[in-house]
């Protein structure tokens, strides 16, 4: 685990460092930022971040010639989004403008609809077991994780891992992909205290070498 390389997807919109902080905290050292397509091939694993809209999150993937790399790359090893980088799997989004998404995972992003509750969503919330997944063993109904965003996932219950409720149900947790080896969390794991950790954790743990 400790001697595999993640690549962290650096395209200008990312909480990159609490990101390589939280990895180096589980033993975790090779890790890199990266921002060259041609790297993304070189790594076992790919970590997706990102904070922002997700029409100018698409716009530096594009520009920076991200898009392909990693939907490439996507079946070939794990990926894991986080926060907006978790939204950009999908097919697009409403946030602004439609905007076309990575198309990894089936649905759409949409802005969350909870009235007499402030948006956006931010802080603690607890999460329900949804789909048993790989990061999610061990996990207890009711653990807390930590959010912020204005926009959800819409995707059919087949993909999602975890859910919260913030005056609906929200994917907390998805996955897809071919070999199911696609995750995003909505919430930040690396901000979500031991829970958070757990789900990094068992994340590294997923075989990383090229399927």
């Amino acid at each position: 685990m400790k001697n595999q390389k993640i690549a962290i997807i650096d395209y200008g919109a990312g909480n990159l460092f609490s990101v390589k902080n939280a990895l180096a905290f589980l033993g975790c050292e090779n890790t890199a930022f990266v921002s060259d397509p041609e790297d993304l091939e070189k790594a076992d694993k790919l970590i997706l971040p990102g904070v922002g809209a997700f029409p100018d999150a698409m716009r530096m993937l594009s520009e920076r010639g991200l898009i392909h790399a990693i939907k490439t790359e996507a079946q070939k090893k794990p990926l894991l989004g986080i926060c907006l980088g978790m939204q950009l799997l999908f097919e697009k989004s409403y946030e602004f403008e439609e905007t076309e998404g990575l198309s990894l995972i089936e649905g759409y992003v949409d802005r969350i609809e909870a009235p007499g509750l402030k948006i956006p969503h931010m802080g603690w919330n607890e999460v329900e077991i949804v789909n048993e997944s790989p990061i999610t063993e061990g996990l207890l109904e009711g653990d807390r994780v930590y959010f912020v965003h204005s926009y959800k996932a819409v995707t059919p219950d087949k993909n999602i891992s975890l859910k919260t409720d913030y005056g609906q149900p929200v994917p907390a947790l998805v996955r897809g992909g071919e070999n199911g080896q696609i995750y995003g969390a909505q919430f930040h794991p690396e901000k979500s205290g031991s829970v958070g950790i757990g789900i990094l954790n068992r994340f590294l743990e997923i075989p990383g070498e090229k399927l």
